[in-house]
């Protein structure tokens, strides 16, 4: 899974952070940083609540093929 984040829809409100605070980062004025978020398996829950606290609709929940298969990879380099 992967959180597509639209940085310039984010309001700093930190709902997301509230909810994951392991997974969505901010900057020092409450934004979220920009770039998409890998979500490792096992912490889905947490990502897809965190995004759907937000009030701006700023965190969009990917779920397809392709965001699985980056996850997957990604944790191979890691393990490796």
């Amino acid at each position: 899974m992967r959180i597509i984040v639209h940085h310039a829809t984010c309001q700093g409100h930190a709902r997301c952070w509230a909810q994951a605070p392991d997974i969505f980062k901010l900057d020092d004025e409450g934004y979220i940083l920009p770039g998409d978020i890998n979500v490792a398996e096992g912490d889905e829950l947490l990502a897809s609540r965190g995004a759907q606290a937000c009030p701006e609709r700023a965190l969009e929940i990917d779920r397809t093929a392709a965001a699985l298969e980056s996850v997957f990879i990604q944790s191979r380099v890691w393990r490796t």
